[in-house]
């Protein structure tokens, strides 16, 4: 690691930053771990990790750790299907029926659920890519527990990586529930990012973990980013746990030993699905900062990364006006949405130390990444802690991080 002062950091400020994590949440039990990488200008100025990898093992999380980095899957996603726009293949408003025909026929919840069965209404406009990005699709997540849609993906356990269904069958499984309502009317939380993988599937003709890792993971030697945790890297993953309240604290949700991560899915989740590494991430990252190059390689252009990092949403607007998500990976005012991640508008409405145009998102448990292309910054923050929006850990980071530039 570099000398902190030398690339604008205050030194004893910034190890307040380590202070803070084991006392607020290491010493304390909340966290089994946490491992905080800070980079700019391209280089690795801080990288602390701290707490075990696994319980019944007294080894230590380090560089070599590998992490479910659940949604953080989806700027990655994200990133693959815009390389298939730049090569001519598909466009921002192709409408995703013309590559998913399974679509074709979808219609906007208008009524019933249940035994009893839908009644949809025509969707105003087609769902089109930009709405998959974006998020404005009309999809959801079962977990959201907030209307007869949701409930009717929990009873066809549509989402189960280990279930019946194939990316193909996931498609089509889809296309007989309703839309929440009309693309782009609205900002949703969902789905859209495996309907995306299905969608580099289809026009790639590849299946979504050989596309991935031969168009992204390969190149940017990102080795330990993949769908599944290979038998001689076991030991490098860590546990994962379930937060069940102030009176019985950490459970553990999946043992790294007997992972479902160590056996590849059938649905392989561009939404969700990936593990990594503090270090693979933050190669992804510096290619995002580096406006789609690194290391001699060229994985987009940089117009591409601009278009990505700009606020899609319509009107400009940002997610309070525009959200009806219970729940997202974000606080929703100043900020809106481009191309696959979060984007500051303004963080005096969002009320926190950062830039206008940073970009940004995080995982279900509770893993998450920001870049600041106005400081050159970017950071990565790994732990395993579901769900991830118990804490405002990220805000608390973000804060004491911009607290130490100088």
């Amino acid at each position: 690691m570099k000398n902190s002062r030398n690339y604008g950091f205050d030194a004893g400020n910034l190890n307040r930053v380590d202070r803070f994590l084991t006392e607020r949440y290491l010493d304390t039990g909340i966290l089994p771990n946490a491992q905080i990488l800070i980079s700019r200008d391209g280089e690795i100025v801080h990288f602390s990790s701290k707490g075990k990898a696994q319980e019944e093992s007294a080894r230590s999380i380090d560089e070599g750790s590998i992490f479910r980095i659940a949604s953080m899957t989806k700027p990655i996603t994200s990133v693959g299907f815009m390389m298939l726009v730049e090569e001519g293949k598909v466009a921002l408003d192709t409408p995703v029926q013309d590559v998913l025909p399974e679509f074709g026929h979808i219609g906007v919840y208008a009524g019933g659920g249940g035994d009893v069965g839908f009644m949809t209404r025509p969707t105003a406009e087609p769902m089109r890519m930009l709405d998959l990005l974006r998020h404005t699709s009309g999809l959801t997540y079962g977990f959201q527990n907030r209307s007869n849609v949701d409930a009717a993906y929990r009873a066809s356990k549509i989402e189960d990586w280990h279930g019946v269904n194939d990316l193909d069958g996931f498609v089509r499984a889809l296309g007989q529930l309703p839309l929440e309502f009309s693309p782009g009317e609205a900002w949703n939380y969902s789905v859209s990012t495996d309907v995306l993988g299905a969608v580099i599937q289809r026009i790639s003709g590849q299946s979504l973990d050989r596309y991935l890792a031969e168009r992204i993971f390969s190149p940017l030697g990102m080795a330990d980013t993949g769908f599944v945790v290979s038998a001689d890297k076991i030991d490098r993953f860590t546990d994962c746990f379930l937060w069940a309240g102030p009176d019985k604290g950490r459970q553990m949700y999946d043992r790294a030993m007997q992972s479902a991560w160590a056996r590849m899915p059938k649905l392989l989740s561009g939404g969700g699905g990936l593990v990594s590494t503090a270090l693979d991430y933050h190669r992804f990252c510096l290619m995002c900062e580096n406006n789609g190059e690194l290391g001699g390689v060229r994985l987009l252009g940089r117009k591409t990364l601009e278009l990505m990092r700009s606020n899609h949403l319509p009107g400009r607007s940002d997610l309070s006006s525009l959200s009806r998500s219970l729940f997202s990976e974000t606080q929703n005012s100043g900020i809106g949405f481009g191309l696959g991640f979060a984007v500051t508008e303004s963080p005096a409405k969002a009320m926190i130390l950062g830039s206008p145009g940073e970009y940004y998102w995080g995982g279900m448990f509770s893993t998450s990444f920001f870049i600041d292309p106005v400081e050159r910054l970017h950071v990565v923050f790994m732990t395993q802690l579901s769900p991830s929006w118990i804490y405002p850990i990220r805000r608390q980071l973000k804060n004491l991080i911009y607290a130490s530039l100088i």
